[in-house]
């Protein structure tokens, strides 16, 4: 049972619904989230979507993130960007974040999921027999697994009595709406400052594949109407879709599983939007925790809170100095040139899954990301990895396969990518993260066992 259907829930059920587990997911909102908010798509999140065979759907409904074009007092005006455009490489084929509103993320996620809304969860317990669900319909349902994908004010959380902790800067607030408004160049994100130096008293961002922007604002007795005419009077409202008062909230759960029980994206973690991270940890947490799920395998589930709780932590650290920058005023709060936004660098190693059984291993280790490449006959290594298997890559190896789905791979550029300085073979999880890299094949059978594949 999933209870929570956006991204994160979605995800999750995309996953298991590929696998052919079966599961219901319920959503306490009579109809699917209309509003922008959370609209940056990372790299990471968008191999995700690959592996799902979702990213050209994304794509074409997304777009590159525009420059910012900020209106000075006085008539001048000035041009920045949040990052510089990075070229595609084999080993990393989505380098760029992907502007997509979040009601077309959850629209795109949902189709084919059989979505049960104005569905909520009203209470539950569990025993041996499983997780009995009391729904707020008045049915009663036992399930093997509850996971509360259901957002920061998660019920499932509150029911299950685990601490929410960390910090709500009230006097930190933000106005967003989606508006339309008539001849505003959609090419460039509008921002113009406040009296105070480096503040902000109005953005305009133009949201892809529609015809809104999103508007960003501090809280104002002014209709969205006159806020807009405040810094051009010749700017026309013509529509207001979603409004919301956004409220400063840093918090996470200490644990992520109680019995059978999992808690997943803003129901276990709350980030300032600053970064776009929150949506695509949320995402990450569902993705991780899919095929683990699937195998129904105790000690395997466990290794969902140790792999993703100190993600979520160190999520959360850089999330809040990026807001800090913006609250200081800092002249270059809106730049993110920190390549770990971009959650290619996000590792498991170290942590129980990670098998790395070489003396000397390079760049590349146990627990990272599998980096993509193109292979002589065209092939992408991501074209191997899709899917819900794990995949075994015999780099440069010329013995025996211990596994299927297996490939060997000997040309210069993929074991330049994957930093192989001798015979290697890489387990990767279904999850395309690297689980076992080994000169052994015994390591990989013991492996194998070991995730329940």
């Amino acid at each position: 049972m999933i209870v929570g259907a956006g991204p994160t829930g979605l995800t999750l059920a995309r996953e298991l619904q590929r696998r052919g587990v079966p599961f219901r997911i319920v959503e306490k909102e009579e109809s699917p989230f209309t509003g922008s908010r959370g609209k940056g798509i990372q790299p990471r999140t968008q191999e995700i979507l690959d592996d799902l065979g979702l990213i050209t759907q994304f794509q074409k409904h997304g777009g590159d993130y525009p420059e910012l074009l900020i209106h000075l007092p006085g008539g001048g005006e000035m041009r920045q960007r949040m990052d510089e455009p990075h070229d595609p490489t084999p080993p990393v084929p989505y380098p760029n974040l992907l502007m997509v509103p979040q009601w077309r993320t959850s629209s795109l996620l949902a189709e084919g999921i059989p979505i049960e809304y104005g569905t909520g969860l009203s209470a539950f317990t569990q025993d041996t027999a499983g997780v009995h669900v009391t729904l707020d319909t008045g049915e009663t349902v036992t399930c093997r697994y509850l996971v509360g994908a259901d957002g920061g004010r998660s019920t499932v959380r509150q029911r299950l009595g685990v601490p929410f902790e960390g910090e709500t800067h009230e006097t930190e607030r933000l106005f967003i709406a989606d508006v339309r408004i008539d001849d505003l160049d959609r090419g460039n994100w509008h921002i113009w400052p406040g009296a105070a130096a480096r503040s902000l008293r109005l953005g305009l961002c133009p949201l892809p594949g529609t015809d809104d922007f999103q508007l960003t604002a501090p809280p104002t007795d002014q209709s969205v109407e006159e806020l807009v005419a405040s810094v051009d009077p010749s700017l026309k409202v013509t529509h207001v879709g979603w409004t919301s008062h956004f409220r400063a909230n840093i918090r996470m759960v200490a644990r992520y599983r109680a019995g059978n029980v999992f808690l997943a994206g803003d129901a276990a973690h709350v980030h300032s939007p600053a970064g776009g991270q929150g949506l695509n940890t949320g995402i990450q947490d569902a993705w991780n925790l899919g095929w683990k799920l699937a195998t129904g395998d105790d000690p395997l589930l466990d290794t969902y809170e140790a792999e993703r709780l100190p993600v979520a932590a160190d999520v959360l650290g850089i999330t809040t100095r990026l807001h800090q920058r913006h609250v200081d005023g800092e002249a270059d709060a809106m730049r993110r040139t920190d390549p770990e936004l971009r959650q290619l660098s996000l590792t498991y190693r170290g942590g129980p899954l990670a098998a790395e059984h070489r003396v000397t291993p390079g760049l590349i280790r146990a627990g990272d990301r599998a980096p993509d490449g193109l292979l002589p006959d065209g092939r992408r290594i991501f074209d191997l990895l899709r899917g819900p298997h794990a995949t075994l890559l015999a780099l440069g190896w010329d013995g025996d396969l211990p596994f299927e789905p297996a490939h060997r791979i000997s040309d210069p550029a993929t074991m330049e990518a994957y930093d192989v300085r001798e015979p290697t073979l890489f387990l990767v999880r279904p999850d395309d993260y690297i689980g076992c890299a080994t000169t052994d094949p015994a390591d990989i059978s013991a492996y194998r066992t070991l995730i329940g594949q």
